[in-house]
C-alpha cells in the first residue's frame, strides 16, 4: 500500500516583507578599516543595506551644509522614514535601538539612515527627520560613525532574532 502526504488545502501565510533600507552619507570611505568594517556588516545585514555616498560640499560652512543638504534630500527615495545621526538626542541602548529598527522596518516606507559631512547636517534635513538618533555625546569622524550605525544595525537584527551575537549580561 502507498501512502501519500496529504497535500495543504491553503499555501502558508507569506512572511511580510521588510521595509528596504538605505544609508546616505556624505563623502568616500574609500580603502581603510573603516570600510573593512562596514563591508563585514553589510554582507551580514538583512534586508541588506544600500549605501548611497555623496561628494563632500566645498565652500564655506554653511555653503557646505546647505548644498551636501540639497544633495542629500534629493537623494532619498519617496516616503522614506529618514533617521539622521545627530549627538542631539540622548543615545538608546542596543535593546532599545532593536526595538526601534523592528518597528521601523515593519511599516511599509523605506527606511533612510543619514550621516552627515565634516560640518554636520542642514537644518532642512533635520526638519524632514521622522526619528532622530545618536550614538552617544562623542563626536566621531563621520566614517567611523558609519562602521559604527552598520555594527548596531546588525547587532538589532541580531536581538530581534535572538541570535547570541549579542550578550546583553556582563561576564
Amino acid at each position: 500500500r502507498i501512502w501519500t502526504k496529504p497535500r495543504p488545502t491553503q499555501a502558508p501565510p507569506e512572511r511580510p516583507r521588510l521595509a528596504d533600507w538605505r544609508l546616505i552619507a556624505i563623502g568616500r570611505i574609500g580603502r581603510g578599516p573603516e570600510a573593512d568594517l562596514v563591508a563585514r556588516y553589510i554582507t551580514r545585514l538583512r534586508p541588506a543595506l544600500t549605501i548611497t555616498e555623496i561628494q563632500d560640499g566645498r565652500g564655506t560652512g554653511p555653503e557646505i551644509k546647505r548644498r551636501e543638504g540639497d544633495a542629500i534630500l534629493a537623494a532619498l527615495p519617496p516616503q522614506s522614514f529618514v533617521v539622521p545621526l545627530d549627538l542631539g538626542p540622548p543615545a538608546p541602548d542596543s535593546s532599545r535601538l532593536a526595538a526601534l529598527v523592528q518597528t521601523w522596518l515593519d511599516q511599509p516606507r523605506p527606511v533612510v539612515f543619514v550621516i552627515g559631512g565634516a560640518e554636520g547636517l542642514d537644518a532642512s534635513v533635520m526638519n524632514r527627520a521622522d526619528h532622530v538618533l545618536s550614538l552617544g555625546p562623542l563626536t566621531w569622524p563621520h566614517m567611523l560613525a558609519r562602521a559604527m550605525l552598520c555594527e548596531q544595525l546588525y547587532r538589532a537584527r541580531a536581538i530581534v532574532a535572538g541570535h547570541p551575537y549579542h550578550r546583553s549580561g556582563r561576564p
